[in-house]
This record gives structure tokens, C-alpha cells and sequence, in this order.
């Protein structure tokens, strides 16, 4: 059986622990929460898209927002409720398939830092710089960053989910419910050196820049809303950058605990990979 499935390049998913009797519950609770965000996002974008009034540059990071969350989700929940009523010796999908997942989960993650890191750049001309809001954030400036965010990260990505597809394996197990960047390379017995060293650079320029932009950019949104004593305007601050704010921190936290599960799950595994190129593997949602 080993043989045959390394061959065929069928992989079996083992990480999707859920009884008999909690399948169906498990599959109408993800069905509830895919219709949800394909109707609210959807809706948004629709309603932007409709009403010329909300054709403004705050409005434009709300629709990369909801293509991305549309994006991540149906990456994932669909072949998860699939995958509940199947037996767990017949969970099987194709190398390729997994790690064309793995690719979207990781794009679709990494997109979320990008696009939340313009709309705190957003919020801080806002708030900061007022009066050159208008000339500086202008709807074909929006697109050229929307580009910059859906591009920049779509090379990176490709690169890091290709350093783990030119290893070999002699694994075909997948200890999780869906397809990642550091499942792929726990299939293979090789070094992964390479993908440690690009991991690591890859964690520390997209996370560092990440939180980097957001707390300098909030720091200088509180320092000027500190200084005024417009109350109309600290109360425009604190309704802009409190749901930005708790968005971000949820990321942050769902990256940390995606982190925590894979190396729990993989601590007979030799490897620090894990650590720098699972950081954004998991669906945040939004």
C-alpha cells in the first residue's frame, strides 16, 4: 500500500479527527460558516462595486479583503466537508492537489498581512495627514498597492512552496486536515536546509514588516490623538482603527496557534522549519 501510494503520488490526511456520531454537527457547523462568508463578502463587494458612493480608496481595501477571505475559504472548507463523512483510511488527494492547497492557504495568509498593512498606512493619512489625504490616496494609488500586495507576496510564495516540491518523499501520511507549506516537507527524508534558510527570511520579512508598519503607524496615531483635544476626532480614531486593530491581532493569533499545533505534532521531526514557514498556514477569519 505504501509503495502504490508513493507511486501514484496519493497522499492520505490523517489530522481531521471527527467521530461518527460528531461528523454531522462538524460538517453543518462548516457549512454555516462557508455560507457566511461567501453571502457577507460577497454582499460587500457587490454593494461597493454598485454604489459609486463607496468607490473611495477605504472602501477598495474592504474588497481586497473580502476576495482574499472568499479565496481562503473556499481553499479550504469545501474539501473539509467532504473529507468529515469519508473514513479516515480513504481521506486521499493527489500530491499535486496538496500542494496546490498549500500554495493558496499560504498566498491567501500572507495577502492578509499585505492588504492590512496598506489600510494601516490608510488610517494613519487619515488621521495624521488629513489634509493630503485626498491627493496622496487616490483610487489609482489604491490599485497600485492592492497590486503590490497580491503580487509581492504571490512570488515569495511560489518560491517557498517550491523549494518543498523539489524534495523527494518517502513519507505519505499528512498529519493535518489540510495541505500546508510545512506538511509538504515533512514528507521527505532530505535536508531541508534550504527551505529552513529561506523559511526563516521569508518569516522575518513579511511578519517583521508587518508588525513593523502596524504598531509605528498606531504608535503615531496615538501619539496625535494624545496631543489633540479634538474629542470629534479622537472618537473618529479610536472607530477607524479599533476593528483594523483587532482584525490584525487575530491574524497574529491565528498564525501563533497554527505554529503550536504543528509542533506538537511533529516534535519527532528533526526540523526548526516549522517554526518560520507554517507561520501563516492557517485561515484567519476575518
Amino acid at each position: 500500500m505504501n509503495n502504490w501510494t508513493l507511486n501514484s503520488d496519493v497522499l492520505l490526511l490523517e489530522g481531521l479527527k471527527v467521530t461518527r456520531r460528531s461528523s454531522f454537527p462538524a460538517f453543518l457547523l462548516l457549512l454555516l460558516i462557508y455560507i457566511f462568508i461567501m453571502v457577507s463578502n460577497m454582499s460587500l463587494m457587490f454593494l461597493i462595486l454598485m454604489e459609486r458612493t463607496l468607490r473611495e480608496p477605504m472602501y477598495l481595501l474592504f474588497c481586497n479583503m473580502s476576495v482574499n477571505d472568499v479565496f481562503g475559504a473556499t481553499t479550504i472548507i469545501p474539501r473539509l466537508l467532504r473529507d468529515i463523512f469519508l473514513p479516515s483510511s480513504e481521506r486521499f488527494i493527489l500530491y499535486n492537489h496538496c500542494a496546490l492547497q498549500a500554495f493558496c492557504n499560504n498566498y491567501h495568509a500572507s495577502v492578509s498581512h499585505t492588504v492590512l498593512m496598506i489600510m494601516a498606512f490608510d488610517r494613519y493619512m487619515a488621521i495624521c495627514n488629513p489634509l493630503h489625504y485626498s491627493s496622496i490616496m487616490t483610487n489609482r494609488m489604491m490599485v497600485n498597492l492592492s497590486a503590490w500586495a497580491w503580487g509581492s507576496v504571490f512570488i515569495m510564495v511560489a518560491i517557498l512552496i517550491g523549494l518543498s516540491v523539489r524534495l523527494s518523499r518517502c513519507r505519505w501520511i499528512v498529519e493535518n486536515p489540510f495541505c500546508d507549506n510545512a506538511t509538504l516537507f515533512k514528507l521527505s527524508c532530505e535536508s531541508i536546509l534550504i527551505n529552513n534558510i529561506y523559511g526563516l527570511a521569508y518569516t522575518v520579512v513579511l511578519l517583521g514588516s508587518s508588525i513593523g508598519s502596524v504598531t509605528l503607524t498606531y504608535l503615531k496615531v496615538a501619539t496625535v490623538c494624545l496631543q489633540s483635544k479634538n474629542n470629534v476626532l479622537n472618537s473618529r480614531a479610536l472607530q477607524t482603527c479599533s476593528t483594523h486593530l483587532a482584525v490584525y491581532l487575530l491574524l497574529l493569533l491565528s498564525g501563533s496557534i497554527n505554529i503550536i499545533l504543528h509542533l506538537t505534532a511533529s516534535l519527532s521531526y528533526p526540523t526548526i522549519g516549522s517554526w518560520y514557514t507554517s507561520c501563516y498556514t492557517l485561515y484567519p477569519l476575518h
